[in-house]
């Protein structure tokens, strides 16, 4: 007769208790981690706050120290724009409103109404498309005749004005066409086959539609179907004096005047 004994309900419930020990002390471990992490970005926080306190000036003065700052704050998830709505914690809002002010929010507020005032200038131009290199351009410039229309800006400056007009719903927007950044002031999205074709004209800088047909493999009236929808939209234009008619796009005409 064996005198090997079966395993008992023991074993089974050590080996629960062991589990249940491990998962017990994980979550200490996760918990430990999320303290300390909480832990560092206060005082990371903190630290950035003492460095906009003493570079206050520089910053509002000088566009490229202001957007490395911007980098740093979102780096640590601060937003230098956000407003302070939350109660009995320090929160991103509490920088601005202590450093800057009303200052850092109103002088975006002020690009905000520039760049919306270049696109509605320029909309017949471009068609709701114009480039955030050539609207930091605009807005440093100014409009002629006016005295003190122009801002330091960059091209930081610019798109966190656009994404300031986000609430509002206003349409504008940041878009990447062929690895170019565009203010996108028309609430309209473009299709798959006009965003291929503003990459090539990005690219070539203009096309005909049998370029369109030889390259891409589309029949002809698609071709010209995409061409007619961007020419009605002023976002092509066309030069009538060749042989075979040729699309341009107005930013490439516009950077080179």
């Amino acid at each position: 007769m064996s005198s090997r004994r079966g395993v008992g309900l023991g074993a089974f419930t050590d080996r629960t208790s062991t589990a249940s020990a491990y998962q017990t002390r994980g979550s200490e471990l996760k918990q430990s981690r999320a303290a300390s992490l909480l832990a560092q970005r206060e005082v990371i926080q903190s630290l950035l706050h003492n460095f906009a306190v003493q570079h206050v000036d520089t910053i509002k003065a000088n566009p490229q120290f202001r957007a490395e700052f911007a980098r740093m704050c979102h780096a640590v998830g601060v937003d230098p724009l956000a407003g302070s709505n939350a109660r009995g914690k320090k929160s991103e809002g509490g920088l601005r409103a202590k450093v800057f002010g009303a200052d850092l929010k109103d002088f975006y507020c002020s690009v905000a109404v520039r760049v919306v005032e270049l696109c509605q200038r320029t909309v017949a131009e471009n068609g709701g498309l114009i480039g955030v290199k050539e609207c930091c351009e605009a807005v440093t410039r100014g409009r002629a005749g006016l005295i003190g229309g122009g801002l330091q800006v960059s091209e930081d400056d610019i798109k966190a004005a656009v994404k300031s007009l986000e609430p509002l719903h206003s349409g504008f927007k940041i878009i990447i066409i062929a690895g170019k950044e565009f203010v996108r002031s028309i609430p309209k999205e473009l299709n798959t086959d006009q965003s291929t074709v503003l990459e090539i004209l990005q690219l070539l800088g203009n096309i005909t539609i049998s370029l369109l047909v030889l390259n891409l493999s589309w029949p002809k009236a698609r071709a010209k179907t995409v061409i007619d929808d961007l020419q009605a939209d002023s976002l092509v234009w066309v030069d009538k004096q060749c042989p075979e008619w040729e699309y341009w796009s107005p930013h490439g005409l516009l950077d080179e005047d």
